[in-house]
Parts: C-alpha cells; structure tokens; sequence
C-alpha cells in the first residue's frame, strides 16, 4: 500500500512538473497583418467620419497602440524593413520598381530566424521584395508562400490578366487559379494554415494587398460608401477597407474557436500613408476624406507619407484594457521585439536600425527611455541613393525635414509651421545624427544581382519591371496593354553555372498565349501608344539580345509569340538585355523575359 502510494505521489509531480515545463516553454504563434495604402486616419477608431470599422476598432481597444509608429514611405522600402530589422537604403530596397525592390540575398528574414527557432512559417498575398530566385518568399525563409506578383494585382509580373477576381496567384512559385475577391481569398487561405499548425508554433505575414489601386470591390462594399460625401474612387477605397475588416474579425473569432488567440501575437498596421483617404477636388476647392490631420499622403517624407496604425494583442501577456504608447517606434524594430517577446535565439550580424521595444509593449519601461531616440525615414525612388533626398529625422517630439525644416509634433501634429530658427541647436543634433547615419548606410549601398541558371530557377522568368533604367518603366499590365515603349534599361544578374542559356523575349508574358501583334479589346497592340490612338498594328523586327555590350539576334518562334537565341555564358556577373525595333526603326526594350540553362 505504502509502495502504491509513493509511485502515485512519484507519478503525479511527474505530470505536474512535466506540465509545467511544457507551459514554460511553450512559445506564442504570430500572426502579422499588414494592409496595403491605408493610412492611419482611414479608420473609425483614428477619428474618421465616414469609414465603418468595427472589427478592427475593437482590436484597437484590446490593444498595446503604437501612436506615433512609422514605417517607409512606399511598399517596398517598408516591407524589406519589417523583414530585416533594417531601413530599405541598407538592404537594395530603396525604390518599387526597376531592380531596386529586390531584398538583398545577404540578408536576414524574421521568417530566416523564426524558421531556425522551430517555427512553421507561411507568407500571404502581397510580397513584393522579388518575383525570381533568390528573392521569392520560398527563398526567404517561408516554408509556406502564396503570393501575387510585383507590387500588386495587376502589375507586369503578376499572372497576366489578374484583376483582384477569381485571379491566379503563386504558390510557392507555381501558378494557381483560385475563385473569390482577392482579400477574401488571403484570410481563406490563412485559416487553412492556422488549421494545419495548431499544434505547434507558426509565424504568418498575412500582407494584403488591398486597399491598394487599382480599387476594385464586391458592389456590396462600394454600396456601403454609396451616398458618403466622398469621390467614387474613395468609396470603392473604403469598401475595401471595410472588406478587410470583417476578414480580421472571422480570422479573430476563428483563433477563438481553436483555443490559439490567448498565446497569439496578433499584429495589425499598415505599409504607408493612404492613397486614397484624402481627396482634393481643385475645380470644387473641396477635401474630401480624412487623414487625421497629417500633412501628406503615400510617398511623402511629412507623417501623413509614413506615421501609420500599429495595433498589438496578446491575452497571455498584454492586458486587455488597451493602453497608447506614443514614444517614437518604427517598421525596423518589429523582428527584434518579435525576437524578444518569443524568446527566440538569434544574434544579428548586420547593423540595425531597429530595436527592441518588447519593455515598452509590455510596460516594463518609462517612455522618457526612449524619447531621445532618433529614427530616418526617406523617400528615394531613384536608380542609387543620394542623401538628402527626401530625408525625415524623427525623435518623439520633432521632425527635421530635408534638414532644414523642423516642426514640434506635440504642439504641431500637422507640420505647418516651420520652428526650425527658434531651435537651431535641435537642428545641429539631427542634422549630425543624419549625417552619421547616411555614413553608416553607405557601406551597404549595394543592386541585388538576380540568379541566371540556378537549379532553384531554370528557367527564370524576368520582366521590365526590374529592369534598371532612367525612363518611365511599364510596371503596369495597362502599360503593357497601351504599348508603352521605352528604349534603355538592362539586368542586372549573376550567372550561377557556365555554359549554353535559351534567351526567349517576348511582347507578352507566356501564359497570354498572346502573338506579337495580338489584338487587344479589339484594337491591334503595340510598341507606341500613338499608333494604338490611330488604330494602326505596327511590327515588331530584328529581335536581339544584348549581353554585357555583345548582340546576339534572336529568330521569332513559329507562333510568333516569342524570339529566341542560344548564347554561351561564362559564371560571373553579367549585364543584359532585349529589344526589337519599330516600323520607325526606333529600338525598344522587350517587356517579358525567360531565361533557361540548357
């Protein structure tokens, strides 16, 4: 008896201190959410009239809010911050288009290091950071990947004739056809995920890429907006938002059910100031929309471009009741914190902009410890950073703009008056801040070289839109569509294995089916928007490819959808690129690419 008695007792802490051991280390799921040109007054609970909400409010109101948070000025830079920890001029990321939205191969992803924590990780929807190995989120540490193409539906890379219904997307690099609205579909696919990890720790990026343009919605939603005091694109604009809301109350509601929304780090924000939330109609002398009284919108450098919501929850950790933390934060201190507040193992060899604020989420700290702290943000958009351009310096209290305007944001949230000459000492300190900044930003100033002939990607698909170039880049399918030409731009890749590559360029991309001269809406498409005007076809001839300054001709293909040439390479660096010439005999580039090692 004496015996039974002592194996139950032995028995019973053993299962009590097993169970403890396991809570201890049991680590929290992550889920980020993170809409696309919506800014921070384009919703209800930031003071907005007109736009409904709800769901999202009341994740505001269960929230740690980050009030004065800031990321990028455009999509790209903010989302290879958030990725790495580090702003978008260190990493190759400065701009949207023209092979400067390429996240480095050297660097580290949040979903790199989650990934060696033992985390399941899945991207969703909007990635933007490259379309070719080795810049797809496959390549980038998700295990999982289910994403549009380019910068958004509808743009040159993206599966040809997307229009965020019914479209085809990429998983993990294969194409796939999926039915519903395209928001509707990201969520869909984020309960499949959250279903088939339940059981162990998962790290999604759901990164939606509405209410970004072009504003397409179910008529339900627009219906909703129907008789607001708005401007119709605005109200397409805002049934989008409101899409997305009911999304993130199901998704919410859905954790609930499987017992996982006590231990998940739920974050919401977005990639940029709004696009659409405020509208000035010039003839009218008459703003429509609401921006909560920031001065600027997406791309600017004043907090309207850059100063977006930032909501928190975790029931297992942050109380409930909601609490403002207004003390400077920004897109690059995500993966720290997440590393932070995980328990994660990771040292960061590059130098980061971001840091940890998991002392400020969970009321560790006083805001005075980080209220002295300096942050840039800029916006370059260019081939190669220059310094100065566009530049904020940020502290808690100030805003240093282009290094000679300063505005008090506690007094002044709108930036309208310029105290610059009454506080020349703050302007020295951020000004010799900046300037250390940009010094330590220079040494990583480097193009991220696409892969030719990689056993990841062969062949690898390219499209102008990352091509380097100084003229207007068609980034568009509707330019693409129009014919609008351009004549100077190259790649600019590395050869991974030497010997004979297939070079296919084409007007369309493959899946189109479409011939050179195919008729689009019927009217004949081509290489000058002028001859589309006129309703007159013009042939594309002498088909070339150029690699590093040596031309090689290309055949046209017998369906006359593609031309082609075989060329040795070497392993190595090399520049290229692919034109035919007009009726005018003008030169212009091709817009889709395929190249394959044979």
């Amino acid at each position: 008896m004496k015996v039974r008695t002592l194996l139950s007792v032995f028995f019973v802490a053993i299962t009590f201190f097993g169970c403890q051991s396991k809570k201890k280390i049991e680590k929290p799921n992550v889920i980020l959410i993170v809409t696309d040109d919506q800014g921070y007054g384009d919703l209800a609970c930031h003071g907005n009239p007109i736009i409904k909400t709800p769901n999202i409010d009341k994740l505001h109101s269960e929230s740690v809010r980050l009030t004065n948070f800031h990321t990028g000025t455009t999509c790209t830079p903010t989302r290879a911050g958030l990725m790495t920890g580090r702003n978008s001029n260190r990493n190759g990321t400065w701009h949207t288009i023209g092979g400067c939205s390429l996240l480095n191969e050297k660097e580290t992803t949040v979903a790199d290091v989650f990934s060696e924590n033992g985390y399941t990780t899945a991207m969703l929807g909007k990635w933007h950071l490259g379309d070719m190995y080795p810049f797809r989120p496959q390549d980038r540490g998700f295990q999982t990947a289910f994403y549009n193409g380019g910068g958004g539906v509808g743009q040159t890379p993206d599966y040809w004739n997307n229009d965020y219904f019914d479209d085809t997307y990429f998983r993990n690099g294969k194409p796939e056809k999926v039915e519903g609205f395209c928001t509707d579909v990201w969520f869909k696919e984020a309960k499949k995920f959250v279903d088939a990890n339940q059981d162990k720790p998962f790290l999604l990026y759901l990164s939606l890429n509405a209410p970004h343009g072009p504003y397409n919605v179910p008529e339900q939603y627009y219906k909703m907006y129907e008789n607001a005091d708005l401007k119709p694109h605005q109200k397409r604009f805002y049934g989008m938002i409101s899409n997305i809301d009911e999304r993130v109350g199901e998704l919410r509601e859905y954790l609930k059910e499987k017992g996982l929304s006590e231990n998940t780090i739920l974050i919401f924000m977005t990639d940029n100031g709004t696009s659409a939330g405020l509208a000035y109609d010039k003839k009218a002398n008459k703003t429509y929309g609401y921006n909560a009284g920031m001065r600027g919108t997406k791309g600017s450098h004043y907090d309207g471009g850059h100063r977006v919501p930032f909501f928190i929850s975790w029931p297992n950790s942050i109380p409930k009741e909601g609490r403002d933390i207004n003390s400077l934060t920004a897109h690059v201190d995500l993966l720290p914190t997440l590393v932070d507040l995980c328990g994660l193992k990771h040292t960061f060899q590059s130098e980061m902009d971001g840091q940890s604020i998991k002392s400020l989420i969970l009321n560790e700290s006083t805001k005075t410890d980080f209220d002295k702290r300096m942050l840039v943000t800029d916006t370059q958009r260019i081939k190669w950073p220059k310094k100065g351009r566009n530049s904020c310096v940020m502290t808690t209290r100030w805003r240093l703009i282009d290094g000679v305007e300063l505005y008090d944001i506690n007094d002044d949230p709108g930036q309208k008056v310029n105290v610059a000459n009454a506080y020349p000492d703050v302007v020295t300190e951020m000004n010799a801040f900046y300037d250390k900044w940009w010094l330590s930003t220079e040494k990583d100033f480097e193009f991220s070289l696409m892969k030719i002939g990689s056993d990841h990607e062969n062949p690898i698909h390219l499209t102008c839109h990352d091509m380097h170039s100084d003229q207007n880049i068609p980034w568009n399918q509707n330019y693409i569509r129009k014919g609008n030409a351009f004549n100077k731009g190259e790649f600019f890749t590395e050869v991974v294995k030497a010997g004979k590559y297939k070079f296919s360029i084409s007007r369309y991309p493959e899946e189109s089916n479409l011939e050179m001269d195919a008729e689009i809406d019927g009217v004949k498409a081509t290489s000058h928007t002028e001859m589309i005007e006129k309703g007159k076809s013009l042939k594309l001839k002498n088909p070339m490819i150029v690699v590093d300054g040596k031309e090689y001709k290309c055949t046209f293909t017998k369906d006359n959808k593609a031309a082609e040439v075989e060329i040795e390479l070497v392993a190595g660096k090399m520049n290229f690129y692919g034109t035919f010439t007009n009726d005018k005999g003008e030169q212009e580039m091709a817009y889709y690419f395929l190249v394959e090692r044979l």
